[in-house]
């Protein structure tokens, strides 16, 4: 074990070993506000990746329906009581990560094997609600509100500090060096399964017909040529924007992943007290509870409503880069607002996208004098 910084849980901590840093670290960020569950993320992904023998049930890209979904089930609770808890003080975590709890036990990760049905339903506890029932005629006009439950999209985090990387005796995990996308060496892999008891978030799973163990690769031929991924550019609800993102003390403005994590503070790590510093982000959904959303996401909860309230519907450049979510099937690595209008630019500098922050309107009159007509669309 050796000493690490982390920042996203705000100080040093243990970790396996100590690997050099990939020249850009691939991440995207995650509207949960705007995810409708349609799935097609899910399916656009398996698709492309999953449709051999042994990979029946694997969906490296999943949506679960919170608080009662998750696949494998319950892959979130069974770790977070084998950590034990833990609180944080001010921005710091006070408690205990996989690779510190683990230590105890001259092991290198907490985790846990799921049993094979765990893997059996995906879209457990869909759509069901938390808090109560809804009655006839019942209306919600705060928030938070009582009653709720959100979508939560999710995909390998290829993390910073990955626990399928540490747990893996025979090396066969690791972590690119030109974009930090995590694969697995299937010429070294033995189908030991140590990454997927390893991985907090549950993300490689065992193939029984090669024995290997495979998990999602980023789509890394398309990266590789500058497109998004799969999930990202088939996403319905335009939830996704896929890039870079740079260290915490140097982000850069004109770049999406930098400015929603860093500079706004509006996009957080999805349970970043595992201490693996996940890439993927999501800005949390502002009508759930926030004790919920804190457990989940860290201590930044408040602040990250707050601004999406608040800030967004004033702010032109925040409300611009929202809008280019989704917006073109290149990853933007380079953003501007001008005139009410987005734009998102290419590694190249090329223009990939340019978005209106508000649509044209053309109001007309209920009544057409040159047709002599009335119309039915209009008040």
């Amino acid at each position: 074990m050796t000493d690490v910084f982390n920042w996203q849980i705000k100080r040093n901590m243990k970790y396996t070993f100590e690997s050099p840093k990939p020249e850009k670290q691939f991440a995207a960020v995650f509207d949960i506000n705007k995810c409708i569950g349609c799935q097609t993320c899910s399916i656009t992904c398996k698709t492309t990746w999953t449709t051999g023998r042994g990979q029946e049930y694997m969906f490296w890209n999943n949506v679960e329906s919170k608080p009662y979904g998750g696949y494998p089930l319950y892959w979130d609770f069974k770790l977070l009581e084998k950590l034990g808890g833990g609180k944080w003080n001010a921005d710091v975590y006070d408690g205990k990560t996989i690779f510190e709890k683990a230590a105890e036990e001259n092991q290198n990760v907490e985790g846990f094997l799921p049993e094979l049905d765990d893997w059996a339903y995906p879209n457990m506890g869909e759509d069901e609600i938390y808090g109560g029932e809804v009655t006839r005629g019942m209306h919600i006009n705060s928030l938070p509100h009582p009653i709720w439950f959100y979508y939560l999209p999710r995909m390998c985090n290829h993390c910073s500090h990955p626990a399928c990387v540490a747990n893996c005796p025979r090396h066969a995990v690791y972590k690119r060096p030109e974009d930090g996308i995590v694969l697995v060496d299937q010429s070294r892999c033995q189908g030991y399964r140590q990454c997927v008891a390893g991985c907090p978030y549950k993300k490689p799973m065992y193939n029984s017909t090669t024995f290997r163990s495979e998990k999602c690769v980023a789509c890394y031929p398309k990266v590789e040529q500058g497109h998004q991924t799969q999930c990202m550019e088939h996403c319905i609800g335009k939830i996704r924007m896929q890039g870079w993102i740079s260290p915490p003390d140097s982000p850069k403005a004109d770049n999406p992943i930098d400015y929603l994590v860093h500079v706004k503070k509006l996009a957080l790590p999805l349970y970043p007290q595992f201490g693996t510093q996940p890439n993927i982000y999501y800005i949390p959904p502002i009508h759930v509870p926030t004790p919920y959303l804190k457990q989940m996401f860290g201590p930044g909860v408040d602040h990250a409503i707050k601004v999406y309230r608040e800030e967004v519907p004033k702010d032109p450049v925040l409300k611009g880069l929202l809008v280019l979510f989704g917006s073109a099937p290149e990853i933007i690595t380079k953003f501007e607002v001008k005139n009410e209008v987005a734009m998102g630019y290419d590694a190249k500098g090329t223009l990939a996208a340019q978005t209106p922050i508000k649509e044209p309107e053309v109001i007309r009159a209920s009544f057409d004098k040159a047709r002599d007509v009335y119309r039915l669309d209009t008040p």
